[in-house]
């Protein structure tokens, strides 16, 4: 069992970012989940690898060639996979995951979340996203997204399918506990997503 742990290449502001980021990584390797993430050493994301691995979990790190020689990479990784661009970061990550949680990050860790919430409004996946607002950091971008759905733009159940929590061990929890939500097929009737992976 693995998640793809999306989060920031910078610390960021709150202190609190960096010690939610270290829990998270230390429930993870303690629950035996593993850690797919996108291979760097600094930031959020290094804080997350490294509490894992210093807990004895497994860190899988994707990462393309081009960061690779800006010495970016960890080295000291369950395995690094070097690819050669972003795009196949992203599906390579996707390939490994049976979850996907965005911690506290930038530009890059929404993008990557809403990618896969997106792939799950599809049904290209059925596995449980999640965010781990810590501090509300995510609280205006979610509230955002229930103003789409206010507006007729986001379906309710696709809004609701998220989690949002504030620790590890009440996302994981959740996670444990998701369903899928039911997407219907146009013109094909009513259908069911295949089972979504159990925590």
């Amino acid at each position: 069992m693995r998640l793809a742990v999306y989060t920031g290449a910078s610390l960021g502001s709150d202190p609190r970012f960096a010690a939610a980021a270290r829990a998270f990584g230390t429930a993870l390797a303690r629950r035996g989940v593993g850690v797919v993430y996108g291979g760097g050493h600094v930031g959020l994301m290094g804080v997350v690898a490294d509490a894992a691995l210093a807990a004895g979990g497994e860190v899988i790190g994707v990462m393309p060639q081009s960061l690779v020689d800006d010495e970016a990479a960890h080295t000291g990784l369950t395995e690094l996979r070097v690819v050669r661009t972003m795009h196949e970061r992203k599906a390579g990550m996707a390939a490994l995951a049976d979850g996907f949680v965005a911690l506290p990050g930038g530009l890059g860790t929404v993008e990557e979340i809403f990618e896969a919430w997106t792939w799950l409004q599809l049904g290209v996946h059925a596995a449980p996203v999640g965010f781990l607002d810590v501090a509300g950091c995510w609280r205006p971008l979610l509230d955002a997204v229930a103003a789409m759905s206010a507006s007729g733009l986001v379906r309710p159940e696709h809004r609701d399918a998220v989690v949002v929590a504030q620790d590890a061990e009440e996302l994981l929890a959740r996670f444990a506990a998701w369903e899928p939500p039911h997407r219907p097929v146009p013109g094909d009737g009513p259908s069911t997503p295949r089972p979504a992976p159990r925590m």
